[in-house]
């Protein structure tokens, strides 16, 4: 007769995960999953994916305008990715997302320097130019004075939309 103090002790080597752990790695997953069904295309490509999983995002891509369908099948790619190691998925939607934060940072920046420039004159048109050298002053100056002279009339914005393009034509990734 074995007493429980005979047995191996394992209990050490089992990690212990609640159901509400695993329903939460499940959520997670499944969103995962939605997250990859909404890239485009080209995104899509760049992302390490299994032929199963390709072929589910491709079949919800085709059932986008059927609710319940599209339901349940996004469970069954919820399902899928829990039978995966997504750490190169997480890491390539990653990399998508820095790209997207760099780029609204540089829109951002542009923004600013735009109404800047509109609002301070040759004086943002000076701090800019200690910036970006290679910049026109004569054109940033006329962009400018026309941008404001058509907020002041309230006319539409050609001028500063016209501005906001140059800078993001002529100002260099940083």
């Amino acid at each position: 007769m074995r007493h429980h103090d005979d047995a191996p002790e394992k209990d050490d080597e089992i990690e212990w995960v609640s159901k509400s752990e695993m329903k939460r790695e499940s959520r997670a997953l499944q969103k995962l999953g939605e997250t990859l069904v909404k890239l485009k295309p080209h995104e899509l490509a760049k992302v390490p994916l299994d032929e199963d999983l390709q072929e589910a995002i491709e079949l919800a891509h085709r059932l986008h305008n059927k609710r319940e369908g599209l339901r349940r099948h996004m469970s069954y790619i919820g399902k899928l990715m829990r039978t995966r190691d997504v750490t190169d998925i997480q890491k390539a939607l990653a990399g998508f997302e820095h790209k997207n934060a760099v780029a609204n940072a540089k829109f951002h920046k542009l923004e600013l320097w735009r109404d800047r420039l509109i609002k301070e004159g040759d004086k943002g048109v000076n701090a800019l130019m200690f910036e970006h050298r290679h910049l026109d002053r004569q054109k940033l100056r006329q962009l400018a004075r026309t941008g404001r002279k058509e907020l002041a009339a309230g006319l539409p914005p050609a001028a500063y939309r016209e501005l906001f393009q140059y800078l993001k034509a002529n100002i260099a990734e940083e």
